[in-house]
């Protein structure tokens, strides 16, 4: 269930693998994805499962609604439950940010990478989700500029990036990579085949650097090679892994 766990500092980070929910068959079993066609009721099974391996209440995790920009949305409470669907109460924002201790913030991926971010001495936290789009768009400065206006300091930031398409299994087109390349020359890549590629992770890396941002923790699994995670480049449909970030405090 829980894939991968790692502290620093009063400062939570963890991603969930595809195992130990409750969905069926295409999004067997921990499919956390609200917007992916799975039963609404097996999803929020899911999420309280997880949570509660966490030791965190569902009803103070917070999502977004991910449309593969760079918009930030500085959280205060959770979105709240007032009838309307999940798409239609959860802003289109690809960061979420947050100083709340009692809130947990939560990101969905199925190649993309999930990148999680916290300064423990300023008490500010922040999720990303960062795909090909997001990564040219910087989606993850923008969460570092935002965490910085909320009293972040660059170089107390340790960051952590999770299971994500590697740069050996994520094809495209040449052209592409070029454009991908333009913008963040580190993305470039190659496929284990020799054809042309792109490396997110690489890319959102360098990114962070550049920040003056730490990366920390062990390099995370592929999606595409790994059967224990979601992959939307492998199986098309599927569920969506999560990736999780708070402080210590209130849970």
């Amino acid at each position: 269930m829980i894939g991968h766990r790692h502290a620093v500092d009063g400062a939570h980070f963890a991603f969930t693998d595809r195992w130990g929910g409750v969905s069926a068959v295409p999004y067997d079993s921990l499919n956390l994805g609200g917007a992916v066609g799975d039963d609404a009721a097996a999803v929020r099974a899911n999420r309280g499962l997880a949570a509660a391996a966490l030791g965190r209440d569902p009803s103070r995790v917070v999502w977004m609604n991910q449309v593969h920009g760079r918009d930030v949305a500085v959280v205060e409470a959770p979105w709240g439950d007032d009838g309307a669907s999940e798409a239609e109460r959860v802003p289109s924002v690809d960061v979420l940010v947050t100083a709340r201790a009692d809130l947990t913030l939560g990101v969905l991926t199925a190649d993309c990478v999930p990148v999680l971010l916290a300064d423990p001495v300023a008490r500010v936290v922040a999720a990303a989700h960062a795909g090909r789009p997001g990564l040219v768009l910087g989606a993850v400065p923008a969460a570092i500029e935002t965490m910085i206006t909320l009293g972040a300091q660059p170089g107390r930031i340790t960051a952590v990036l999770g299971p994500s398409v590697c740069g050996r299994c994520y094809e495209v087109p040449a052209a592409l990579r070029d454009e991908v390349a333009a913008v963040v020359p580190e993305a470039y890549a190659e496929t284990s085949w020799g054809t042309p590629a792109v490396d997110v992770a690489a890319g959102v890396r360098a990114q962070l650097s550049r920040a003056g941002v730490r990366a920390d923790g062990a390099p995370a699994p592929c999606t595409l090679e790994s059967k224990d995670h979601f992959s939307y480049r492998r199986e098309r449909v599927t569920g969506r892994l999560a990736g999780y970030v708070w402080l210590d405090g209130a849970a």
